[in-house]
């Protein structure tokens, strides 16, 4: 917001009609983001040793050697990106605030989920069918909202297929909030290895940057024939400061990890790229850049229904990576491997927005 006040000196100086650009702010946001981030992470890691994670006793057993690194890593993550939404960001529009609500609101269930692990002598935290009831219920109070006033489309579009298009009506809301949930839980499910959710979540948090301004511009959404969203271009800035804060957070996590980013990073940061690909009308698309996620969620899903019904399981160890490990894979082998099939998932899924 502070960026209104600079812009209105530019009468005297035009220098500063720089900040009515969103790609300008953008960059600010990145870097400013970036170097915050950084400096928490500093602080957080020396001064919470004492917050070591609990290794879930059903993972690999080589796992056990990181028991004791500090965890709620996201926590600063989150942290990081509030003095950017002060500085380079529209803080008046609704999508802006509904974004925020969400991703802090998750990012507070996954704190709660953290603390009582760490209380606790066992891994549970809160459970699931609560936690999922949380989300959910949140998603659909925040998606009624902007769908009642009118601040985005119940009409669900369709990569790949220029004419078609489905009106869902007030389903859309459960939609939307399935998206976000499902998101929200993939990202956690693959925190699972050192640095092996966080830049997957900067990869898809940069393609969404992209698409947030493709979305508010309504030359550009005309040209590419995608929805236009009123507002949407907002979320530019915002993602350009989540992408610098997963960079910041990246500089600690990278293997050998010295910080975890926890459930109240996984699950903010995952309710992000849900929210913004719904805000956009990127609902389909984020199942593609974001398909890292969306294989780990299903194979945990492939492999709880496979053993309740054939007492079988499809993999060694679910969610994916585990299995890859128990194959005999390095953990940094698997690691940039995933970073390497999110990039290409990022680029085929631009490269797509003219196929229609």
């Amino acid at each position: 917001m502070i960026y209104k006040w600079l812009f209105d000196l530019s009468s005297h100086f035009p220098v500063f009609n720089l900040f009515q650009y969103i790609t300008f702010r953008s960059f600010l946001a990145f870097f400013t983001s970036f170097f915050i981030c950084l400096f928490l992470a500093h602080f957080f890691i020396n001064k919470i040793n004492s917050l070591g994670e609990r290794i879930n006793a059903d993972g690999p057993s080589s796992h056990q050697k990181k028991k004791g690194t500090p965890t709620m890593g996201g926590s600063f993550i989150l942290l990081g990106l509030l003095p950017v939404c002060l500085l380079w960001i529209d803080l008046s529009q609704a999508l802006i605030i509904s974004a925020l609500l969400l991703v802090y609101g998750f990012a507070l269930i996954g704190l709660w989920d953290d603390l009582l692990k760490l209380k606790k002598e066992n891994y549970s935290g809160i459970k699931a069918r609560w936690r999922l009831i949380m989300e959910f219920s949140l998603s659909c109070l925040v998606l009624s909202y902007l769908t009642h006033q009118g601040h985005i489309s119940t009409i669900l579009h369709f990569p790949f297929l220029k004419d078609f298009s489905l009106n869902m009506g007030w389903a859309y809301v459960l939609f939307g909030s399935f998206v976000i949930t499902g998101c929200a839980n993939a990202v956690n499910l693959t925190d699972g290895l050192d640095g092996l959710a966080i830049f997957p979540v900067m990869i898809c948090a940069s393609t969404l940057c992209i698409l947030s301004y493709l979305s508010g511009h309504y030359e550009l959404a005309g040209y590419l024939n995608i929805p236009f969203v009123m507002g949407a271009g907002e979320l530019m800035p915002l993602s350009a400061g989540i992408v610098a804060c997963c960079l910041g957070f990246l500089w600690y996590n990278s293997y050998p990890a010295q910080v975890f980013m926890g459930d109240v990073g996984s699950l903010g940061l995952g309710s992000f790229l849900g929210i913004t690909a719904v805000l956009t009308k990127n609902e389909f698309l984020l199942a593609i850049f974001g398909g890292v996620f969306v294989a780990e969620a299903l194979s945990v899903i492939f492999q709880v229904l496979s053993y309740k019904l054939t007492k079988k399981r499809i993999f060694k160890m679910a969610p994916l990576h585990h299995h890859f490990e128990l194959t005999g894979l390095e953990e940094s082998k698997i690691i940039v491997r995933f970073w390497i099939i999110s990039i290409l998932l990022a680029v085929f899924s631009l490269a797509a927005l003219k196929i229609r």
